[in-house]
């Protein structure tokens, strides 16, 4: 099996980065450590003391990973300032960027030559390294910016330039988009009956509307220095320039309201172009514009017309220019692929392929001419968020033949995407592909989870010796293959599964002496990667995969530690916003479609706590700008919405502590929670903008509205409403209690848990803060036997159960019950595992003390059965690294703290006058201070760098 990297790093890794620091010695205290502890530590010394010897290692401050927009080199930007990333780092201790100088050019020479012809930003005197606004000249359509960076460190000293990036610009005036939407409608038939309802069986014999295949040949009189190829569809598009595919990313150009906007993408083809004959094509399938959606059973759910809309810019190396675009005299044709849907499937019929279709010099005289004009009219912007990609590649660990004929191939992992075949058969030998995420107890694949969704690709052999197919416009949710049609038994290189996902950067590790817990982190991360697939998705197999709110807000946070989703969330948010009620209410899908949108209590408050997130995460300013006039008009709305005293009014939609075990929290506490929470975020982030008057009325406003929660459902004896763990855990976390009632509601939340044998009961709501808060009432021994429980209901039961994510309930299956209503199972969904969050905050301590993680905690408690745990975070700052181990009282813990930062370290124990191994004591090692000793911590402060120190634990 060949996995997408999860951004892990060994521990030979971590010895490696750490060997840039200078004074490598652990502290102690007095007395002598354990043999074996005192090996590795003096080994790990003396390793990191001799590299950082090495200049290489050890010198000062340089810039890394520059990028613009949150996006590595991004093409054809909208933004008419884009903003400028970058970090910092070095081998020495304490260090921090005093100035940085920007340097953007026209061409690639220029830049190399030291002149920024369109922007010289000279020497700032700032630590800024994020979000840097382009401050040259005005830039136009097609512009191309070449940009390199230089820091100043804390002593004035300069580094060497980064290594060059680049942006470019895309259609920005009026008028620059001088292509037009073309299609054809002619092979477009209508639907069978549809299927109704989450319980309904799917049509045996859909008739789908088969993709159209479109191209044009031209011809170009000179040599080309540069072009752009710009697409966008109403519909999915697969773009090609003589004979090859452009993009290599799947679903372009994404899912939005296509009645609002649409984006497009732009890609480099310079190379791709010669003098003379030249041919552009596209395949253009149905997508979200017209597939079916959701479990209604209806298709064309924006319009019935798909279209492509192509434009190819070129620059001469004379300096003239001319435009490609699409238009009245391309050509359309059907193709080999006869279905593709979402939901249903994709149908590939090999006999039928057009052999240089996508050249110059085809003969496409048999085409038909196409349509030109659209259904509808929204603006065309450049996609703000990460392309989607292939992000893993899966080989079977099994094969089993529970039917004679009927194979099921294994893949070991569950994950969203699609099966690529290798197949050999006589012509229109027919191979039908049906994929599941679990078995039937006779081994056959289990598919009633996922209601009308087909969920079949279907191949038909050319004839060929070997023939290679993998679907373009379909993706399913899956461990297993079943594969019937073939003529000779299956092998390992029959199916190769290709995992597909947004390309969001892996930016978080996680790995301890639990091998549960290795596996829960795992499947926490392919949960994630099956549902961030342009949109954050409620599940990728059944009919239904739409953008939940309310699963969005819970997994969010969780979500930014395990991979880079500024700018995933960045599109995201403005799909919410489209579907924003004027009266301020969001939605409970984004896009807003097949759904009601009313989102309410818990899924339309991410319309404040996605904003919020995303600001605490990446200090992202401009994103809280734009959306804070939607955190305000939502509690706004409550507002309205409430009873003069506050209170939820006498009806209101919500869906509750969803999936909850035996535990049902009132709604009107629910209510009242989600309305104080998004109020108090309103609050902040009125003053994170400097709108203190603001700040003032959200905060009145929240402290209104917890005097009402306590009034209503808080009893003198710090009892709530409901009774439930969830009613506590909302209550606790979000701050509406005082004192007294507070330690009485934790003492009230501990009793239930340990009434159900140390068990949750917790549904989509309150598991996303349930181990966040007893990490916060100082119960990480209760949270660490939640984690480490394996008996129903519990992550570790499903990991016993088989799982390889994260399931949509806990009792999606059970030895007593076997699998649970097929209406609602899905294997793969986000809100159960909001956990990770307080895995890296308590098990590996690392927590944000300011936005964008400028200050750092490290604050690791250990507990449970764990003797080890090493965990890292790639902040948009640079890398942080928690590792630490226990050997009987003695406990070392080892830190990477990344320049332009700072951070308080909480070391678990007692340390009594530290001593570092060289014999310098703790006061003069470099970038390091004892600020205090507390009862079981002593708390340091520490400036960038790398660190080892141990303690005792009592």
């Amino acid at each position: 099996m060949i996995r997408f990297n999860t951004g892990r790093v060994s521990f030979s890794r971590i010895h490696s980065m750490e060997s840039k620091q200078k004074d490598v010695s652990p502290t102690r205290k007095r007395g002598k450590l354990p043999p074996s502890l005192e090996r590795r530590a003096n080994g790990l010394a003396l390793l990191l003391a001799l590299l950082a010897s090495c200049p290489a290692l050890a010198g000062a401050l340089q810039s890394a990973l520059p990028r613009c927009e949150y996006l590595e080199n991004p093409l054809g930007l909208d933004v008419a300032q884009p903003r400028l990333s970058w970090i910092v780092e070095s081998g020495q201790r304490d260090q921090k960027q005093s100035a940085y100088r920007i340097l953007v050019a026209s061409n690639q020479a220029m830049l190399a030559r030291g002149q920024g012809d369109r922007w010289d930003s000279g020497k700032v005197a700032s630590s800024d390294t994020t979000a840097i606004p382009y401050g040259g000249k005005p830039l136009t359509s097609h512009h191309r910016c070449f940009w390199k960076v230089q820091v100043w460190d804390k002593d004035d000293n300069p580094s060497a330039w980064s290594a060059p990036a680049l942006w470019s610009m895309g259609l920005l005036e009026p008028g620059a988009w001088q292509a037009e939407w073309i299609g054809c409608d002619k092979w477009r038939r209508l639907d069978a009956p549809p299927a109704s309802g989450p319980g309904a069986k799917p049509p045996t014999a859909l008739i789908l509307p088969p993709p159209i295949y479109l191209r044009k040949d031209f011809r170009l009189p000179k040599a080309v220095k540069q072009a752009t190829l710009y697409a966008t569809a109403l519909g999915l598009c697969d773009v090609y320039l003589n004979g090859a595919r452009v993009n290599e990313s799947r679903f372009d150009p994404g899912w939005t309201d296509y009645t609002k906007r649409v984006y497009y993408r732009a890609y480099d083809v310079t190379d791709r172009l010669h003098v003379g004959a030249n041919a552009l094509g596209a395949v253009l399938a149905d997508g979200w514009y017209g597939s079916y959606l959701g479990w209604r059973g209806v298709r064309d759910n924006y319009g019935k017309k798909p279209r492509f809309r192509g434009q190819l810019h070129i620059e001469y190396v004379d300096g003239s220019f001319e435009d490609v675009g699409t238009g009245p005299a391309w050509k359309a044709s059907l193709g080999p692929i006869r279905e593709a849907d979402f939901l249903m499937g994709e149908a590939y019929d090999a006999r039928l392929e057009q052999a240089g279709w996508n050249a110059p010099a085809f003969d496409d005289s048999a085409w038909s001419p196409v349509v030109t004009g659209a259904e509808l009219h929204p603006v065309v912007q450049h996609h703000p968020g990460p392309a989607v990609g292939v992000c893993g590649l899966f080989r079977p660990k099994r094969i089993t033949e529970p039917k004679k004929g009927t194979y099921v191939l294994d893949l070991g992992q569950n994950f969203a995407g699609v099966a690529r075949l290798q197949v050999a058969g006589e012509p229109g030998r027919k191979i039908t592909l049906r994929f599941a995420e679990r078995l039937n107890p006779d081994g056959t694949i289990y598919t009633a989870n996922l209601r009308t969704a087909r969920a079949t690709d279907t191949y038909f052999c050319r004839g060929s010796q070997t023939e290679v197919w993998e679907p373009r416009f379909t993706f399913h949710g899956f461990q297993y293959v079943e594969v019937t049609g073939l003529a000779d038994p299956p092998t390992p290189a029959t199916i190769t599964g290709i995992a597909l996902g947004s390309d969001t950067p892996s930016c978080g590790s996680f790995t301890c002496s639990d091998p549960m817990l290795n596996r829960l982190h795992t499947n926490i991360y392919w949960t994630q990667r099956s549902n961030y697939l342009d949109i954050p998705t409620d599940c990728p197999q059944r009919d239904e995969r739409l953008g939940w709110t309310g699963d969005a807000q819970v997994f969010m946070r969780a979500a930014t530690l395990n991979a880079d989703v500024q700018a995933f969330f960045t599109k995201w948010l403005v799909d919410l916003e489209d579907g924003q009620r004027t009266d301020g209410e969001f939605p409970r899908v984004a896009p807003l479609k097949v759904v009601r949108d009313n989102g309410g209590p818990g899924w339309a408050d991410v319309g404040a706590i996605g904003p919020w997130t995303l600001y605490e995460v990446y200090g992202d300013r401009r994103l809280l700008e734009r959306h804070y006039p939607g955190m305000t008009r939502l509690v706004d709305y409550r507002l309205k919405q409430c009873t003069p005293d506050r209170l939820p009014p006498a009806e209101f939609h919500c869906f509750g502590d969803w999936l909850s075990v035996n535990a049902d929290t009132p709604k009107d506490v629910i209510f009242t929670a989600y309305f104080a929470r998004s109020a108090r975020l309103t609050s902040l982030a009125a003053l994170a903008l400097g709108k203190s008057e603001e700040a003032a009325k959200y905060q009145a406003l929240f402290q209104q509205i917890r005097a009402a929660f306590n009034k209503a459902y808080v009893a003198a004896d710090g009892r709530i409403k409901g009774d439930t763990q969830t009613a506590y855990v909302l209550a606790l976390a979000f701050d509406l209690l005082d004192g007294p009632k507070q330690k009485l509601a934790a003492a009230h939340l501990v009793e239930d848990i340990e009434r159900r044998g140390g068990h949750l009961s917790t549904g989509f709501l309150g598991t996303k803060d349930l181990m966040l808060t007893l990490a916060k009432i100082g119960r990480n021994d209760l949270a660490y036997r939640l984690i480490e429980q394996d008996t129903f209901p519990s992550w570790g039961f499903t990991i016993k159960q088989g799982a390889t994510t994260i399931w949509e309930r806990w009792d999606g299956w059970t030895p007593e019950k076997g699998f649970q209503d097929p209406g609602l199972n899905s294997f793969s969904q986000c809100p159960l595992a909001g956990v990770y969050q307080w895995m890296v905050e308590n098990i590996g301590g690392i927590r944000a003390d300011g936005p964008g993680y400028s200050k750092i905690l490290i604050a690791p408690e250990p507990g449970g059965k764990l003797t080890h745990a090493a965990v890292s975070y790639r902040s948009i700052h640079g890398r942080i690294e928690s590792r630490w181990q226990r050997e009987g009282a003695w406990f070392t813990l080892a830190v990477v703290i990344p320049a332009n930062t700072t951070a308080e370290v909480h070391l678990p124990g007692r340390m009594q006058t530290p001593i570092a191994k060289s014999g310098k004591a703790l006061a003069q090692a470099e970038g390091v201070k004892l600020l205090r000793q507390e009862v079981g911590r002593a708390v340091l402060s520490v400036g960038s760098g790398h660190y080892v120190f141990t303690s005792t634990l009592e």
